[in-house]
């Protein structure tokens, strides 16, 4: 079943987050009456079971948003495979606290109601004191570093108030059971590293901890979150502890061959079971294999890599030249970037996220722009409009939350 960010825009939804005006009076006549709308079956003449097998085929769920309420519930019930939604993390510039830290809000986006809604805070043991902005870096913002694996949303690394690092273990969302989790202590809690995903396994490389270590700058470790076993205590909702993990672990890795790398957050992104690492500031890059080898990258994609980049379900990787705005994709066979498409709305990428054939973009200003990549030309670019007061740091895509369908 494909799961695409729909357009904000689109006819069958609107940006204050209501459905289509050409559904008003169907909608309201089933309001009439909801008993008799939960009573009738999915589809007339068929059992409900053989109903749901014959809608999960339908490619776009927007369609089944729009036809009954019935086939709403459908789309949010735990039973209905889900469909893609929009998650980012914002901070708030107007909330900012003495020492100059912002709260950060995690928020997700429904595509087929045009909605976002707020997630349950992270737990506040320990406190989470993020610095994104300091006077001493005029128009820049301090990385915190987020990915997506197995289904989950995870920060991983930022800078505190007193310039080190904010997490000793990271911190992860799980749609599906809408909890924050713990991951496994760090042995070395950093800042400014390389972060990645491949084949469901996080990566963390180089960096600065507490004060510059060089073991630390040239150190590698994996994480991975194919098999977990949650601890007895866990709570996991708005207020309580955050569930651990107790066979979660981070395993050591063949090192970086120099530390160079550990002052920048650099994009570290599965391609066809490698994990490639590139920074378009010096145009060069490692790629990363699964027998623990380190190979330069290939010249063709070091000079290309010239922005925030992402794969397609570890497939098709893309990057955005942040100066120019150009969507391209990498052609392995050539070794050479093929421009997908061109926009002044992608100026000034800062992060990028790729799944269900769109691309997910923020840039400068707050924006988040979605590109439809495997649209028929012209590809169809638009733009997500954000709550008021809050500026995006990251975008993930990823199953949405289990609950129930909007009215």
């Amino acid at each position: 079943m494909s799961n695409p960010v729909q357009d904000s825009s689109s006819s069958s939804s609107s940006s204050s987050g209501g459905v289509d005006t050409n559904n008003d009076n169907h909608n309201k006549r089933q309001k009439h009456n909801p008993q008799e709308s939960q009573s009738q079956p999915l589809i007339p003449g068929l059992p409900d079971h053989i109903a749901q097998l014959c809608l999960s085929h339908v490619n776009n769920p927007l369609l089944l948003f729009s036809v009954s309420h019935s086939w709403r519930r459908l789309l949010y019930s735990p039973s209905f495979p889900p469909f893609l939604s929009l998650y980012a993390i914002f901070y708030s510039a107007s909330e900012t606290d003495e020492f100059n830290t912002h709260p950060i809000k995690v928020l997700a986006f429904d595509p087929l109601c045009s909605r976002w809604s707020n997630l349950p805070p992270p737990p506040p043991d320990p406190p989470l004191h993020l610095l994104l902005r300091h006077p001493a870096f005029i128009s820049r913002n301090l990385p915190i570093q987020s990915v997506s694996a197995a289904g989950q949303l995870i920060l991983l690394a930022a800078t505190d108030s007193t310039f080190l690092p904010a997490l000793s273990r990271p911190l992860c969302f799980d749609p599906q059971s809408i909890s924050w989790a713990f991951g496994p202590p760090i042995d070395t809690p950093r800042r400014w590293c390389v972060a990645g995903v491949c084949a469901g396994a996080v990566y963390m490389a180089s960096g600065m901890g507490s004060h510059f270590s060089y073991d630390v700058a040239k150190s590698v470790a994996k994480w991975d979150l194919n098999t977990k076993k949650f601890s007895v205590d866990g709570g996991g909702s708005a207020g309580s502890e955050a569930k651990m993990a107790v066979d979660w672990k981070w395993e050591k890795l063949k090192g970086l061959k120099n530390g160079r790398f550990c002052r920048d957050a650099i994009d570290a992104v599965g391609w066809r079971g490698k994990l490639c690492m590139g920074t378009f500031l010096a145009k060069e890059g490692f790629v990363y294999d699964m027998e623990d080898t380190w190979q330069k990258m290939p010249e063709g994609m070091a000079a290309g890599w010239r922005g925030p980049a992402a794969t397609m379900d570890e497939e098709v990787m893309y990057v955005v030249e942040e100066a120019k705005g150009v969507l391209s994709k990498y052609d392995p066979e050539k070794d050479h970037w093929e421009d997908v498409i061109e926009s002044e709305r992608l100026e000034g990428a800062r992060q990028i996220s790729a799944s269900g054939g769109r691309v997910c973009v923020v840039c400068k200003g707050g924006r988040i722009v979605v590109v439809d990549a495997v649209a028929p030309a012209p590809e169809r670019v638009w733009v997500v409009d954000t709550p008021p007061g809050l500026e995006p740091v990251s975008v993930h895509i990823l199953p949405r939350i289990s609950r129930s369908a909007p009215e």
